[in-house]
């Protein structure tokens, strides 16, 4: 029987572990998860002030909702990506001063001469016509500094750069608060704003990334973790989609406690408990084909199937020593059924984007499936040995 993501987030917060990694499918409810285990943890009510003492900090897509474009319409020139207001910023850059710091390591995960610059405290008319104040660290803009004393001006960078900008604010300011909890005398730390805190909640931060930053940043996550003192309370929470991230993460942490989120046609939940990395507790390749036979059968095929099959692909052709994942294609449809995945799983406009495929598109993914089941031998192999 599932549970609600309530009674899931309550298990969590139960559990004695210092370190939990969950892998999930998108979709699945991690992001949900991580709220719930918010409110559940630190529940916000109207009388709390605003000198409160955060009991648990969490990275989701709630938290990239705090950073958003103005694109200077008008002049096409002063591109900005804003900051809304919020404890989380507030933190990192008013009373932590983790500007620089955060420069460094998005300069680590994009390019050494994509630049942010953080604005200062400035005043300009407001849409009544009176001035109003901008307070510093409230916009940033981005240019390529090019080592001559040049740059390009103000560029609107990529959502894969953006997103990394973001996590960087986060790290550092993770970073600040291992250095500060593990210093366990209360009285010698330079900031009582973390005293309360008792987990941290991590939820997917590996959009955009490829494979070698990917690794990069699961290997930066777990020396964090590792600095973190056993002595100072801190607990770990990590949520992914991504089988190599979990894979890192779990053999960089020494077997953490690891689970699978599964999501049920009822909107229920069930957390297993898995033993091993993602190949060999839960067997991804395996669950993958499982999941899109039960999707076939039930006629349930939604756009993220083609995302599952064209990476189940993928996974076969690496195992087999295939050079590219549509070499396992049929043939004599090859370049059309290619076309297919690739338009099916990247899809980004809006009028793309929705959960029902025609029937032909789930005739496609059917198709797919039993032509990889039948024609290569990886999944009856690894089925024997399972």
């Amino acid at each position: 029987m599932g549970q609600t993501l309530t009674k899931i987030a309550e298990t969590l917060r139960d559990a004695s572990k210092k370190v939990q990694l969950i892998y999930a499918f998108n979709a699945t409810g991690k992001t949900r998860l991580s709220r719930e285990f918010r409110k559940l943890i630190d529940p916000k009510i109207e009388e709390q002030d605003d000198g409160r003492r955060p009991k648990v900090l969490y990275y989701n897509a709630f938290t990239e909702d705090l950073f958003y474009w103005d694109n200077d319409l008008d002049g096409d020139i002063n591109r900005k990506l804003r900051i809304q207001p919020n404890a989380f910023t507030k933190s990192a850059f008013e009373d932590l001063g983790l500007d620089f710091n955060v420069i460094t390591v998005f300069q680590q995960y994009t390019q050494r001469n994509l630049m942010p610059h953080f604005n200062q405290e400035y005043m300009t008319n407001g849409k009544d016509g009176k001035e109003v104040t901008i307070p510093a660290f409230s916009e940033v803009t981005f240019s390529l500094e090019r080592g001559t004393d040049t740059s390009t001006g103000n560029l609107k960078i990529s959502k894969g750069e953006e997103s990394n900008f973001i996590w960087s604010i986060f790290y550092c300011l993770l970073d600040q608060v291992i250095s500060t909890r593990n210093i366990l005398e209360v009285e010698d730390r330079e900031t009582d704003q973390f005293n309360d805190l008792k987990y941290i909640f991590i939820d997917d931060p590996v959009s955009s990334l490829d494979e070698n930053h990917l690794i990069q940043l699961a290997v930066d996550i777990a020396a964090l973790i590792r600095r973190s003192d056993n002595t100072n309370g801190l607990k770990f929470i990590i949520t992914t989609h991504s089988p190599l991230f979990f894979n890192v993460l779990y053999n960089e942490l020494k077997k953490p406690a690891s689970y699978m989120l599964k999501r049920f046609d009822d909107e229920t939940f069930e957390l297993e408990k898995t033993d091993g990395d993602s190949n060999k507790s839960f067997s991804y390749h395996l669950y993958l084909k499982k999941t899109l036979e039960e999707a076939i059968e039930a006629d349930k095929i939604e756009r993220y199937h083609f995302t599952l099959l064209r990476n189940l692909y993928e996974k076969t052709s690496n195992f087999l020593g295939y050079e590219k994942w549509s070499d396992l294609l049929p043939g004599d449809q090859k370049l059309y059924l290619q076309r297919i995945i690739n338009f099916t799983s990247h899809s980004s406009l809006s009028n793309e984007v929705i959960a029902e495929p025609t029937s032909p598109e789930k005739k496609t993914v059917k198709l797919l499936l039993e032509h990889l089941s039948k024609n290569y031998k990886y999944y009856q192999k690894e089925a024997q040995n399972a």
